[in-house]
């Protein structure tokens, strides 16, 4: 009997990755979708954490402007010192701690903003990818799993028709009915066209998911792009406002006249400070106590000349200031400078003590002892003969009488004006002098003034009354003449 050769078929199951069964191996169709809704909703869960930390942020900024808010906070050293109404230094402050408390609520703000309003824009797209997921795992998933035990069945009964047949083959035909080759052959047949109806089933089901993907997707990226518009809005309106705060800042600092804050100072110091407008002060408007009193005046002052006690070529006369007080004393000064340095008396000749020579024309002599304490007053600390030197003779009488007066008197100042050596201001005494008809030449008296002193503007070196006046030294001791004192002789 002739040999009848059945179709056989070892492996049934596709090598199509496209209907391979769902077994959470990606190169299945259903599982390659599923995976990438995986990815999908991984991608949302990394949006929805930074979306998250940025709000978080915003938090941890504003307590920061909290922070920095906090060194604004004490009022500002010496307030005092700038004005308080606006437009000045203290309202730049204030509009310091406004913008910074501004932009603390900012952050706050946009934080609430980020939580409310973003993060349940991305939080909705995560749940709808999390449903997308198990729509395709309990649809196309659960098909594939149905074409997967479809393929086993026919498997099964593939490989019981292989055995079979080969006992069929060993036996010499001797099977049973159930092990008849061909009714195994025909139950295959059954089970491979189920297998085939399960699987164009499952091909329907995830042809129709791959098509519904791509509009899913779109609404997924949609869905994204919504998100981070709202996100991108929330924080460019920040930014946008922090830098019209920081504009406002500047701006503030900006409109600050350059002298509000001093003419304002000036204005509440008025009493203080130094009024540029006023005069400068001089010495004519300097008062002290006793600065007119008599014993201040000089009965005679100017300029003559003494001779030194140098020897041979350096012996010769040199001029200085030379002034008599009422205290009886003969000063001698480089000059009539008070207010570039120092007026220290050069020479202090004690009239009293001192013994008074006649005059030779212009010149006189004083045999004293110096009491000025200065070096040269040291030196000339014994009786020595100071010879002068007057501009004329009527310059040299009028010292000459002077000083007289006070040799061998006493240094008490006379209180009475009828009592002898009464002294009155030279301006009295020159006047004195004019009215009785005495005529000698003028000095120019020293008035102080403010940074200048005023120089002799006349040859003659004294300011007084002439001594045959009726003066203020009418009645006193008349000179001593030289030869009648044996000064001549003693010299």
């Amino acid at each position: 009997m002739a040999t009848t050769n059945l179709p056989t078929r070892a492996n049934t199951v596709r090598t199509d990755s496209g209907e391979d069964a769902f077994d959470g191996d990606p190169s299945s169709a259903a599982g390659l979708l599923i995976e990438r809704l995986q990815a999908w909703k991984h991608m949302c869960g990394y949006l929805e954490n930074y979306i998250a930390h940025v709000a978080k942020d915003e938090q941890s900024k504003a307590k920061d402007q909290e922070k920095i808010l906090k060194t604004l906070s004490d009022p500002l050293k010496e307030a005092h010192h700038f004005d308080t109404a606006i437009g000045g230094i203290s309202s730049l402050f204030d509009n310091l701690r406004a913008n910074t408390q501004a932009q603390s609520q900012l952050h706050v703000e946009t934080s609430k903003n980020l939580t409310g309003q973003v993060l349940p824009i991305l939080e909705r797209l995560h749940a709808e990818i999390k449903n997308k997921n198990k729509e395709i795992t309990n649809g196309a998933g659960k098909g594939s799993k149905v074409v997967d035990a479809a393929r086993q069945n026919s498997q099964k009964a593939i490989e019981l028709l292989g055995h079979h047949a080969a006992s069929f083959d060993s036996s010499g035909g001797k099977v049973t009915a159930a092990h008849d080759p061909y009714v195994i052959r025909r139950g295959i047949l059954y089970r491979l066209n189920r297998q085939i109806l399960e699987e164009n089933s499952n091909r329907q089901d995830l042809i129709s998911v791959q098509n519904a993907f791509s509009q899913f997707e779109a609404h997924v990226i949609t869905t994204v792009q919504a998100a981070l518009n709202a996100f991108n809005q929330f924080m460019s309106t920040q930014t946008d406002r922090q830098k019209a705060m920081y504009g406002d800042i500047a701006a503030t600092a900006s409109n600050i006249p350059l002298n509000y804050e001093w003419d304002g100072f000036i204005r509440r110091n008025n009493a203080v400070l130094v009024n540029p407008n006023a005069a400068p002060r001089t010495m004519d408007d300097v008062s002290f106590p006793n600065d007119s009193h008599r014993a201040t005046k000089p009965l005679i002052e100017g300029s003559l000349e003494r001779k030194s006690r140098g020897m041979g070529a350096l012996k010769g006369y040199s001029t200085g200031y030379y002034v008599v007080t009422p205290a009886g004393y003969l000063h001698e000064y480089k000059d009539n400078d008070n207010f570039h340095k120092d007026p220290t008396p050069e020479i202090s000749l004690h009239l009293a003590d001192s013994i008074i020579g006649a005059v030779d024309g212009p010149k006189f002599t004083i045999k004293g002892k110096d009491s000025s304490g200065s070096k040269l007053g040291q030196k000339m600390a014994i009786s020595s003969d100071f010879q002068f030197k007057a501009h004329t003779p009527a310059d040299a009488e009028q010292w000459r009488s002077i000083v007289a007066s006070f040799a061998n008197s006493s240094n008490s100042l006379p209180t009475s004006p009828v009592e002898s050596r009464n002294i009155t201001p030279i301006a009295t005494r020159m006047e004195e002098s004019q009215q009785s008809g005495v005529t000698s030449a003028p000095l120019s008296a020293t008035s102080p003034q403010a940074g200048s002193a005023h120089p002799i503007t006349s040859p003659t070196s004294a300011t007084m009354a002439s001594p045959a006046s009726a003066g203020p030294y009418h009645g006193a001791p008349a000179a001593t003449p030289l030869g009648d004192r044996k000064y001549v002789e003693k010299s």
